[in-house]
């Protein structure tokens, strides 16, 4: 048990299963004795680091205590937050970080300085090893918001909780009462850092239901947990599903669990974790309207990859692809976003998309939903680009673009019933499921209620799937 009752300490015990932590480097203190350090009690050094359970799954845990010169981060802060990071690379287990801190302890400068970049060369070592999440309640600025923007997951307590480089009001132009930047809605919408905003109860709870669905690190079986809903259960509205693609993935998932990773940020694109038949499955769909809790729509977006879409599918899929998890992918995608913004990033994004599904070596399951035209619809985890079984519901459209503009550009010039005579003939042969079934580029074509057993089968037959790369450092896309 800790030894302290501070609230970085409360936080832990909130967070892990009861009576479960154990401190370490609790009369650990500040070695400085600069700028009036000798005359300042600095219990801990201002974090709290040791190791519990949650769901009886081994994690090590820090919580900076703003209670001790504000949580900032000095020589021996960081030193015990590196120790915990040995630890957990030794046993392979998660390392969960609660930040509360005014950021670099000015008063240890230099040893401060260097203490910040011990503690992101941990997190560079770490990174794909062990998962890393941090969840941020008070302030986060500076140097220090590089260490969630380092992990593979970020919380953010919705009301009080700062996280920034530079502050709102030192921003060209801008003041915080213009434009919070460091506000948990900013970072959660605009800049995609944070996947979950909630208050502390609830981060608390979300954190401890996605290290229930993580592997504790890279060489993780991950065998999964047992699963007692129907494998073959028919989602019988699944059909009406294909526009939020989050409440079809939600139908599909045992117990109807989905957990949804940067919900607020690039909403064309939904990414998150489901479990099917026990196993996690991470998942990536593309996303034409989101649906509030009356049942009524909310926003719509065009069926086109975004680019921040793109980006924020690509690092799950990596992140799926080092920790083995499986990758199934929903697609209703017609071409790309077209404006003048987009157009300065698209294809960069795009091209990381096409990277990101190409060079996962894990099982990987392509449903198509909707439409799947272009190259939009082959970056989306297609055949050509290594899906592993691709699966199309039975009104699904797939080819290089709708038939009846594919018509007027082939018959450019000829009358309204020739293009439709055409259009529907391409149709049948060109953008149909059936059409891409006989050319090989779909394995199964199936009815959308049946999705669920049909994808479960797929992942099944693939659980000892072997990929081998050609031999490389690593990938620069």
């Amino acid at each position: 048990m800790s030894t302290t009752s501070s609230l970085a300490s409360k936080r832990i015990e909130s967070l892990l299963d009861e009576s479960s932590f154990v401190e370490i480097g609790a009369l650990v203190t500040a070695r400085a004795t600069d700028f009036n350090l000798k005359q300042t009690e600095t219990p801990s050094d201002g974090v709290v680091t040791g190791y519990g359970v949650i769901n009886g799954n081994l994690v090590y845990v820090y919580s900076q205590d703003a209670s001790v010169l504000n949580g900032s981060v000095g020589e021996m802060h960081a030193k015990k937050i590196v120790g915990l990071y040995d630890l957990a690379l030794k046993t392979g287990a998660p390392v969960i970080g609660l930040i509360d801190s005014a950021g670099l302890r000015l008063q240890e400068a230099t040893d401060a300085l260097n203490a910040f970049g011990e503690i992101y060369l941990k997190q560079t070592l770490a990174s794909g090893v062990i998962p890393q999440i941090t969840a941020v309640f008070g302030s986060c600025g500076g140097g220090l918001a590089l260490i969630p923007t380092l992990t593979d997951f970020t919380f953010m307590e919705g009301s009080k909780a700062k996280l920034f480089v530079n502050s709102p009001n030192a921003l060209d132009g801008n003041n915080i009462s213009k434009c919070d930047s460091s506000s948990a809605d900013f970072q959660s919408k605009e800049s995609g850092i944070v996947d979950v905003v909630a208050d502390e109860a609830e981060i608390f709870a979300k954190i401890r239901e996605l290290v229930s669905l993580l592997p504790a690190n890279n060489m993780d079986d991950a065998s999964g947990t047992e699963c007692t809903d129907d494998l073959n259960r028919v989602c019988a509205d699944l059909a009406n599903c294909v526009g939020d693609t989050s409440i079809a993935l939600s139908n599909i998932a045992d117990d109807n669990a989905f957990f949804e990773v940067k919900e607020n940020y690039a909403k064309d694109m939904v990414t998150g974790f489901i479990k099917l038949n026990g196993i996690t499955v991470g998942c990536v769909a593309n996303r034409t309207e989101v649906y509030n809790t009356e049942g009524e729509v909310d926003e719509k977006f065009d069926a086109v990859l975004s680019a921040e879409g793109c980006e924020k599918a690509s690092e799950f899929i990596s992140f799926c692809d080092a920790f083995n998890i499986p990758v199934l992918s929903l697609t209703n995608v017609k071409g790309y976003k077209a404006t003048m913004c987009s157009e300065k990033r698209i294809a960069k994004a795009v091209a990381k998309l096409t990277y990101a599904f190409a060079n996962a070596t894990v099982p990987k399951v392509n449903v198509i939903i909707g439409k799947a035209y272009g190259s939009a619809y082959v970056a989306m985890n297609s055949k050509a680009i290594g899906a592993d079984i691709t699966i199309a519901w039975a009104d699904a459209e797939i080819g290089s673009m709708d038939a009846t503009l594919a018509a007027k550009i082939m018959y450019e010039g000829q009358g309204a019933d020739v293009i439709n005579e055409k259009a529907k003939e391409y149709a049948a042969l060109q953008t149909s499921a059936a059409g891409a079934a006989r050319r090989g580029y779909v394995d199964q074509i199936i009815e959308a209620a049946d999705t669920r057993k049909y994808v479960i089968g797929a992942f099944e037959m693939l659980y000892t799937k072997r990929a081998q790369r050609p031999s490389k450092k690593h990938g620069t896309v």
